[in-house]
């Protein structure tokens, strides 16, 4: 049976729709979709996003127009929450939600961007500190856990166009970078998408400076992390990189289970 996963930061849920985004869930069909940067409650999610056949789930940050993540399931849901759990600081920041679908869980997650400067960047790898801990213990736990977003890091000099330039900017930094290889050699997580796809030049991220989109100086920071035997099952990904629902685009994985 193939169990189709799509993740996404929409940029502003309200905007992503007025440009398709309904359609592009019609006509893709995912069996869960994550999102991420909602930057809206539930009275202010548009309602053809409550009329294609799922069931919605959402984090909403205290702060209005911020941040939020949410997920669009057609597995029926046993148990929500609405934060990470381990940590307190980043619960009104809207950044993690997680569904128990029985047989799996999905977490949906916005990491910290620190490209604000120095505060945030700590602020960042806190989160991160706390991310490592949660996902740590959810590799040891009998119901395994997917967990997909937006993790704001390229891991490797494949995963964006301009690496040379950015060694020092935030998403590209030593630290960040070590903190992703240490979850996948360490903790056992896997990169589903370049588990599948070793090509160059696939990002889910451009710059809206510089026709960087039309000229594919992007970034790859929108990721499945998976527990091995999940990561094994996945058959299928694709980057839905044409379509202009946000700066980012949609990461689709199929697994069969």
């Amino acid at each position: 049976m193939k169990f189709r996963v799509a993740t996404l930061n929409a940029n502003g849920i309200r905007s992503a729709t007025t440009k398709g985004l309904a359609g592009w869930i019609a006509r893709t069909s995912p069996d869960v979709l994550c999102i991420q940067e909602v930057r809206a409650s539930d009275a202010d999610v548009p309602k053809e996003l409550f009329d294609l056949g799922y069931e919605v789930h959402l984090c909403a940050a205290e702060k209005k127009g911020y941040s939020g993540v949410g997920v669009w399931s057609r597995i029926p849901v046993k148990k929500v929450v609405r934060h990470l759990p381990g940590e307190t600081e980043f619960d009104a920041e809207g950044r993690y939600i997680e569904v128990d679908l029985g047989e799996l869980r999905v977490a949906s997650a916005y990491f910290p961007s620190g490209t604000s400067g120095d505060e945030r960047q700590q602020a960042k790898y806190r989160f991160l500190s706390h991310m490592q801990a949660h996902l740590k213990k959810q590799a040891k736990a009998k119901k395994p856990m997917l967990v997909c977003g937006d993790v704001n890091i390229a891991h490797k000099e494949i995963d964006l166009k301009n690496w040379k330039g950015n060694k020092k900017n935030s998403g590209f930094l030593p630290d960040e970078r070590e903190w992703m290889t240490e979850l996948f050699e360490t903790h056992g997580y896997r990169d589903v998408f370049r588990a599948l796809c070793t090509k160059p030049d696939m990002y889910t991220w451009w710059s809206n400076r510089g026709q960087a989109r039309a000229k594919n100086v992007g970034w790859r920071i929108d990721y499945h992390l998976a527990p091995p035997a999940l990561a094994s099952k996945a058959v299928h990904t694709e980057i839905h990189a044409n379509e202009r629902l946000s700066d980012h685009a949609p990461l689709i994985v199929d697994y069969a289970l």
